[in-house]
């Protein structure tokens, strides 16, 4: 089991928070529908958040992948969206583990101090979309470069992002007799030294209902050198593994900031609101969701410490981790349910930022795997029921 230092984490949460509080809600607020939150992101990778998971050696925190999740939940609980910097965290899983000591050494410094943005992510597609091995997205080899053709959908952030870690194939899904196998990954450089996308390089932004710089990315003959593949050509399916589980780990930990969030706030409001002679907070009505859905947040985050503890050990996580995504969305949509409830008409006033936060955390269901994928997966593997999907 891993060491949790209380302490150490009891620090990061004051220093995060003392950094959020220069951002409050109104800066949240103000960015809606869709900029991106620039000078937020800057002074986090300033201060050393963003770089947490990249070994001090490079210049980073050395944090493990539980201190890291605990900044993105205290972001969350400040009423922030950890949604615009969170990626670059969790793709590290897979830079750190698999990519080479070449790759670490030139782009980790550069990472930790914010000259590049890893934000990045180039995995869903458009015919795809879970069914990862099904993606269409190819990288052919020619020497010593790869050409890149196909399209990603829902790379958030690929309009503020130097670098992508890419998914494609390498092998077509006819010459390979499993179907993990004939994926890699590469560490893409999007832009050239004037900060312009590479040539082939297309992203259009698609407009959410929440603000999370979504984007579509499509790829004309884009050519990379032969030096962006990570790891094993052929092996990506199983390197990405270890970026998707620190995803969900990460994405947990958020949806228990929002938790945490949405029952400040629900528990304050019901304290001082007065309806009928009494505070309405002392009718069970009010009082029950509000403490039900502690329960639930309370829970997931010891699924999320579990994960964590797991994937910080180097051990297999892969059910812990989806089941600690699911069970956070869950009890963070239920905080939300019940705090806007209990602010009735004025929990839908954006002054009171409940419905943002709503919008933000209603999406954890959904991505980064819909919580049905999870159920399907979990039932496959934990209660050996047939394979459903």
């Amino acid at each position: 089991m891993i060491d949790r230092s209380h302490e150490q984490h009891d620090v990061i949460r004051t220093e995060v928070r003392r950094l959020c509080d220069k951002y409050g809600n109104e800066y949240w607020r103000g960015l809606e529908p869709n900029r991106y939150p620039e000078e937020f992101v800057t002074e986090l990778t300033t201060q050393g958040w963003l770089g947490s998971l990249i070994p001090e050696q490079y210049g980073g925190g050395g944090l493990s992948l539980g201190g890291a999740s605990v900044i993105l939940e205290e972001i969350s609980a400040s009423g922030g969206n950890p949604s615009a910097c969170h990626a670059q965290m969790y793709v590290m899983g897979t830079v750190l583990r698999h990519g080479s000591d070449e790759q670490k050494d030139h782009y980790l410094p550069m990472i930790a101090d914010g000259r590049k943005r890893l934000q990045a992510f180039g995995v869903t597609e458009p015919a795809a979309g879970s069914n990862t091995t099904a993606i269409r997205t190819k990288a052919e080899r020619d020497g010593d470069i790869y050409r890149i053709n196909g399209q990603k959908i829902w790379t958030s952030r690929a309009e503020y992002s130097d670098l992508m870690v890419l998914l494609a194939r390498t092998t077509p899904a006819d010459e390979v007799e499993n179907r993990l196998e004939g994926l890699s990954v590469f560490l893409l450089e999007m832009r050239d030294a004037d900060g312009n996308l590479v040539p082939g390089l297309t992203v259009n932004p698609i407009e959410t209902m929440m603000n999370h710089n979504s984007t579509e990315v499509f790829f004309d003959n884009v050519e990379i050198p032969s030096s962006a593949l990570v790891g094993t050509e052929g092996h990506g399916f199983r390197h990405i593994l270890d970026g998707m589980n620190a995803e969900r780990i990460l994405i947990a930990s958020e949806c228990i900031g929002d938790g945490r969030f949405f029952l400040e706030r629900g528990s304050s409001y019901a304290r001082e609101r007065v309806v009928f002679d009494r505070p309405i907070g002392q009718n069970q009505g009010v009082q029950f969701p509000l403490a039900k859905a502690h329960i639930q947040v309370e829970a997931a985050d010891l699924m999320r410490w579990k994960a964590a503890d797991l994937f910080d050990s180097g051990q297999s996580c892969g059910v812990e981790a989806n089941m600690s995504k699911l069970l956070a969305s869950e009890a963070s949509w239920a905080a939300g349910n019940a705090a806007l409830d209990t602010h009735g008409g004025f929990g839908f006033a954006a002054e009171y930022d409940i419905e943002r936060k709503l919008r933000e955390t209603r999406l954890y269901q959904v991505a980064p795997i819909n919580n049905n994928l999870i159920l399907a997966f979990v039932g496959q593997k934990c209660l050996n029921l047939p394979k459903s999907y």
